[in-house]
Parts: C-alpha cells; sequence; structure tokens
C-alpha cells in the first residue's frame, strides 16, 4: 500500500456509466409494488422491470395529447348526470326561425 493516494483527477459516480437507463427513488403504494413483486416472481421476472414495461406501454398507448374535445367525451361518461349541451341561440325568435 502506498502513504499517500493522488485523488486529483478522480470522479464522482459509477465508474462504469450506465447507458439508457438512470437510478432515482420513487414513492409506490405497498399495494401496486406487492402486485409488481408477485406478478414478477409467478413470471420469473424482475418486478423493476415489470414496471418500466407497464410505463412503457402507457405512454404509447397515451402518446397523444388530450384536447379538449376529448375531455368533454370522457367527462360525459364519467359523470351519469352530465349530458350534451344545448347548441346556442342564434339571437333570432322561435318566430323568424320559421
Amino acid at each position: 500500500m502506498r502513504t499517500e493516494y493522488d485523488f486529483s483527477k478522480g470522479k464522482r459516480g459509477a465508474l462504469i456509466p450506465a447507458k439508457g437507463k438512470t437510478r432515482i427513488t420513487i414513492y409506490i403504494d405497498d399495494s401496486i409494488l406487492n402486485e409488481f413483486r408477485a406478478r414478477a416472481e409467478r413470471t420469473g421476472t424482475g418486478y423493476q422491470t415489470m414496471m418500466n414495461e407497464a410505463l412503457k406501454a402507457f405512454l404509447e398507448k397515451n402518446e397523444k395529447p388530450v384536447t379538449a374535445a376529448v375531455l368533454r367525451q370522457i367527462i360525459r361518461e364519467e359523470l351519469p348526470g352530465v349530458s350534451r349541451p344545448t347548441r346556442r341561440s342564434t339571437g333570432r325568435t322561435k318566430a323568424a326561425r320559421r
């Protein structure tokens, strides 16, 4: 062993950087995590890989932005008391329309 080591050119972090993936800290509901772990154990894959694939599938499925028309349609479907809006008045009276 040397009595002194030169760390002046040293860099912090992993020695071999991983390409394409980033380590993060994330909070997941216990029930969700337990379900992914159980499914991963049944299929013989890693639960993190399975979660990554689920997120990819969600993003591919929902890559189109939600427009106002789509949002209105979703609200109509989800809220039972909401119906189609009536047409706006043209400003003419019923007698004038005839």
